[in-house]
């Protein structure tokens, strides 16, 4: 890992949580993510299971969490899995991690070999009742892929037909949803590393620029400050691109008079940072561009004002929209007669703001965490509208990370320059 070592007692505290929500002598367990191959003998860079990550701060590849609070042997209520250090495969690969070094980083001091797991897990098994097994439960997820977490299942079942089994999802999007002061700290480091990399880009784009030199400018930047990686791929979209939402080509030139939209965030700790800005290519927002500009400036401080603990994100999307639909009128994107005849279940301003206003962050960009319910305290939410114009090919998105707590929200990108004023007065200095 790139980052510094983190406090084990995130990890210490996110498995008590999980714990608390346990069923009566039930077991629990985790899987790390399969290495995942590309073509002939290379491989994906390996990303670990958010769930296990989150239970233990493991980065390794064929790594396990066992959680089992009612074993009669205190040694193994919690445990960790570690596939064991070879020497021929450590020449090729690299160290793997020693006993004492994950017990420093998850806070388990039980740490079992992979190689030595199958004769004790069967005797864990055979004592307990219930069996908590963990998918990738997220509603933007349409596909279903046999990754290791399937593939475990069917082969529990199978050894084990007569046990209750339990979904683990429900209890993480819970509790993975509600962050820790700790975790929010971490958070706040790859937002600061965000925040660093945005300034020098203000001071690095210019007509002629290309969207992947300002890609690579965020690479460098990112890495620099032991950064992990790009916690998504950056979304850099000169001119009438801004209007596609992923759009990640990122492989034209950014012209004189255009604007640039920029999407973008460091990962570190394992903690993910969500930053959008939209900035002039040549430093200078022209009359249209800054009307449009504010005007999404203005939706995105009225979201924030009513993101609080109570409402819901579905309510708070409808919240937005209303307040979308008298801001598109006044900058003359919207008549009062096409409101008025607007499908209530294809409201008028959604011509030009077709996404949500809000998702949950943490370790993953798209985190856990439900639509429905009322927000609670502890969690953390990106901000971002958009306005789209395809008649005039302009996109404009601004986006910032915010705490829920009992008083409100809090920005976590308050340091991050958003005003037209200001991003002309910092570009005007390269």
């Amino acid at each position: 890992m790139k980052y510094l070592p983190l406090d084990p007692a995130i990890f210490v505290q996110n498995r008590k949580r999980f714990v608390k929500r346990m069923e009566k002598n039930a077991i629990a367990i985790f899987n790390s993510n399969d290495e995942l191959p590309t073509n002939a003998d290379a491989q994906h860079t390996f990303k670990q299971n958010s769930d296990l990550f989150w239970l233990s701060g493991i980065t390794q590849e064929d790594s396990m969490v066992i959680l089992y609070p009612d074993n009669p042997d205190p040694k193994y209520r919690e445990v960790l899995v570690l596939v064991r250090p070879n020497e021929l495969k450590e020449k090729w690969d690299g160290k793997r991690l020693r006993t004492n070094e994950a017990t420093a980083i998850s806070g388990i001091t039980t740490i079992v070999w992979l190689d030595t797991l199958e004769a004790l897990l069967i005797g864990w098994i055979h004592l307990a009742d219930k069996i908590y097994l963990n998918t990738n439960e997220h509603d933007r997820k349409s596909t279903i892929v046999p990754v290791r977490d399937y593939r475990f299942i069917e082969d529990m079942k199978r050894k084990y037909p007569l046990h209750q089994y339990l979904r683990s999802a429900p209890i993480l999007r819970d509790l993975r949803a509600i962050k820790s002061k700790e975790e929010v700290v971490v958070m706040q480091q790859a937002i600061d590393i965000t925040e660093h990399t945005f300034r020098r880009l203000l001071q690095f784009i210019r007509p002629g620029v290309m969207e992947y030199e300002i890609e690579a400018e965020i690479w460098h930047s990112f890495l620099t400050q032991r950064a992990t990686r790009p916690a998504y791929n950056s979304i850099i979209a000169s001119g009438d691109r801004a209007r596609i939402l992923h759009y990640v080509f990122n492989n034209q030139e950014c012209k004189d008079g255009e604007m640039v939209l920029m999407d973008f965030g460091a990962e570190y700790g394992g903690y993910c940072a969500d930053l959008t800005r939209t900035v002039p290519v040549n430093g200078k927002f022209s009359k249209r561009q800054k009307e449009v500009y504010n005007a999404c400036l203005h939706l995105h401080d009225y979201a924030k004002s009513i993101l609080v603990p109570g409402i819901s994100v579905l309510a708070y999307q409808d919240k937005v929209g209303e307040e979308a639909t008298k801001v598109f009128q006044k900058i003359g994107l919207l008549t009062k007669q096409e409101v008025k005849n607007e499908d209530p279940n294809n409201r008028a301003y959604r011509k030009y703001l077709y996404h949500g206003i809000s998702h949950h962050l943490g370790i993953d960009v798209h985190d856990v965490g439900t639509k429905t319910d009322p927000i609670t305290e502890g969690m953390v939410f990106t901000i971002e509208p958009g306005i789209y114009i395809e008649e005039e090919q302009m996109g404009v998105r601004l986006e910032n990370n915010v705490w829920i707590t009992k008083k409100g929200n809090v920005d976590l990108m308050k340091n991050i320059p958003i005003k037209a004023e200001d991003i002309e007065a910092l570009m005007k200095k390269k």
